[in-house]
C-alpha cells in the first residue's frame, strides 16, 4: 500500500515527491509502527517512477515478509543537485570526472538533513501512525554517504542505519574526522555493505571498497553492534541492491 505526496524542500525551495510505504496491517490496526526513511524515493519501489528503469522493489519484499514498517521514500534531486544534497561537504575533483568541467559540488548535506529531522519527519509523525522513537535511515551509493552523516548528526533519532554500497569516499577527510568527534552509543544497529564490483565509470571498485574498509575499521571502535560485509561480486545498480535489501531489514528489525 502506497501513499504519494509532494512536499517542499524549504531549504532548496524545491518540489519533491514523498513515497511512502505503509505495511498491509495499517488499516486494520491501531498500532504504531517503525519508520525506515530512504534516499532517491524514485528507485525504490516500482521500475516505472525513474527513466533508468531499475528498482530496489522494497515494497513487493516487505509485502512478503513478516516485518511491517513504514518506509517514507525522498525523491532525489536532478543531476548535480543529487550530489549537493548527499555531500555533507564539498568536493573538488568529482565534477571533472564526470563532465570533464572542474568546479565543486556537494555541502548541502547538512542542510537536507536538518529538514527531514526539523519538518518531514514531525509531519510524517502527524500524519502516520508512527513509533517515533523507533526511527532508522537506510540508502545506497551517495545516500549511504548522507545516511552515515545523519547518524553522526542526529544519533539519537536515526538510531538504526544502513550505507549500501556507500560513496564514502566523496568526503573521505571530513568523515573521518566526524566520525572520530562524535559520541555514538546511542547507535543501536549500523549495517554498512560493499560489493567488489563497485566500479560506476568515475570511481573504481576497489576506492569503493576501501573507503568502505576504513570506515567499518572506525566504527567498529564506535559502536556495539556494527555489521560489516563484502558482497562478492555485488555491483552499483538497483537489482543489486534489490538483493541485498532483506539482509538490510533481517539485521536492522531482527533479533540479531
Amino acid at each position: 500500500m502506497f501513499d504519494y505526496f509532494k512536499v517542499n524542500l524549504t531549504p532548496f525551495n524545491s518540489e519533491r515527491m514523498i513515497r511512502v510505504y505503509l505495511p498491509a496491517s495499517y488499516d486494520r490496526s491501531q498500532k504504531r509502527y517503525p519508520v525506515l526513511y530512504m534516499h532517491d524515493g524514485q528507485y525504490l519501489y516500482n521500475e516505472e517512477d525513474n527513466k533508468q528503469g531499475e528498482s530496489m522493489k522494497i515494497g513487493d519484499f516487505l509485502d512478503k515478509s513478516d516485518v511491517e514498517i513504514i518506509v517514507v521514500g525522498i525523491d532525489c534531486a536532478n543531476s548535480f543537485g543529487r550530489l549537493e544534497e548527499y555531500g555533507p561537504w564539498e568536493n573538488d575533483f568529482i565534477r571533472e570526472r564526470i563532465d570533464g568541467i572542474k568546479g565543486i559540488v556537494g555541502g548541502q548535506g547538512e542542510k537536507y538533513i536538518d529538514y527531514i529531522v526539523k519538518e518531514l519527519k514531525p509531519m510524517i509523525d502527524q500524519k502516520y501512525r508512527t513509533d517515533k522513537e523507533n526511527t532508522a535511515m537506510a540508502g545506497t551509493s551517495m545516500g549511504g554517504l548522507i545516511t552515515l552523516f545523519a547518524a553522526c548528526t542526529y544519533p539519537h533519532v536515526f538510531k538504526k542505519i544502513a550505507c549500501m554500497s556507500s560513496a564514502f569516499w566523496f568526503n573521505e577527510e571530513k568523515l573521518k574526522e566526524n566520525i572520530e568527534s562524535t559520541q555514538l552509543d546511542s547507535l543501536e544497529k549500523v549495517y554498512i555493505d560493499i560489493g567488489t564490483n563497485e566500479d560506476t565509470g568515475r570511481m573504481s571498485s576497489e576506492a569503493y571498497l576501501q573507503c568502505n574498509l576504513w570506515v567499518q575499521g572506525l566504527l567498529k571502535e564506535k559502536v556495539s553492534n556494527l555489521h560489516f560485509t563484502v558482497v562478492e561480486g555485488g555491483a552499483h545498480n538497483g537489482n543489486h541492491w534489490a538483493q541485498r535489501f532483506p539482509t538490510v531489514i533481517e539485521y536492522l528489525y531482527g533479533t540479531e
